[in-house]
């Protein structure tokens, strides 16, 4: 049945309930930004049994958007490219080469960084229906029970590896005059992939965010900087 709100699925933390998910950050602060009516629907890490929506996969991942015409999208990209193309006020630019950068890094940053945020998901952030499905299916993508992921793959080892991509973020931030976003004051959805980033290493922990600061170098304010830039898209994360 046609609403005239979009739904946004989201998975839930534990009480009180927020939004955490990286992927799900970067459709929540695009809906913002164009500011546009919407309602989010928590649900399990899986959305079988809460949407039947036209395709063929067994298994339906977050972010997914339900808009007023009845249409389903999920995966956040596809979903920013329908937002922009039926909410074009106001413009954002979608292409950059800082979103090519981040198509071609981000699997190796949140590969390399998967010791650490991985076993602290279940533990800090998700409610506990929620719990048992994560250990299961995280612990079969890379191998191993997640304490063991975290031993040894996490700490150390893992910041290291990230620590340069870290810091070429902060380079790329600082490229066009003072910032605060990518391409200077105009904002691009490539500021929402970062930031959807920085809000969800916040939301794991404040340990996180200051490790995260202190791998990023002497520029690592940038970071900040953006996360201020995008407050008011950003401060919605609740509902």
């Amino acid at each position: 049945m046609a609403s005239d709100e979009i739904v946004l699925f989201d998975i839930p933390t534990r009480a009180p309930r927020t939004t955490w998910s990286l992927n799900t950050w970067k459709t929540r602060l695009l809906l913002a930004y164009k500011g546009l009516d919407f309602k989010t629907e928590w649900i399990k890490p899986r959305l079988e049994g809460h949407i039947t929506p036209p395709w063929k996969e067994p298994i339906y991942t977050v972010p997914t958007v339900r808009f007023p015409d009845g249409t389903y999208i999920m995966d956040s990209r596809r979903i920013a490219e329908a937002i922009d193309e039926r909410y074009p006020s106001p413009p954002i630019q979608l292409e950059s080469k800082y979103y090519a950068w981040f198509e071609k890094n981000y699997s190796a940053l949140m590969t390399d960084l998967q010791g650490v945020y991985m076993p602290l998901i279940p533990a800090r952030l998700l409610n506990e229906a929620s719990v048992p499905y994560w250990y299961e299916t995280r612990s079969e993508d890379v191998g191993m029970p997640l304490d063991q992921l975290a031993k040894e793959q996490g700490g150390h080892v893992a910041w290291g590896l990230v620590e340069p991509l870290l810091k070429e973020v902060v380079g790329m931030l600082k490229e066009n005059g003072d910032g605060p976003f990518f391409l200077g004051k105009e904002v691009s959805y490539a500021d929402f992939w970062w930031a959807g980033f920085l809000l969800f290493v916040k939301r794991i922990g404040e340990d996180l965010w200051e490790e995260l600061m202190r791998r990023s170098g002497g520029n690592a304010k940038a970071h900040e900087e953006l996360l201020e830039a995008v407050r008011a898209w950003s401060e919605r994360n609740d509902h």
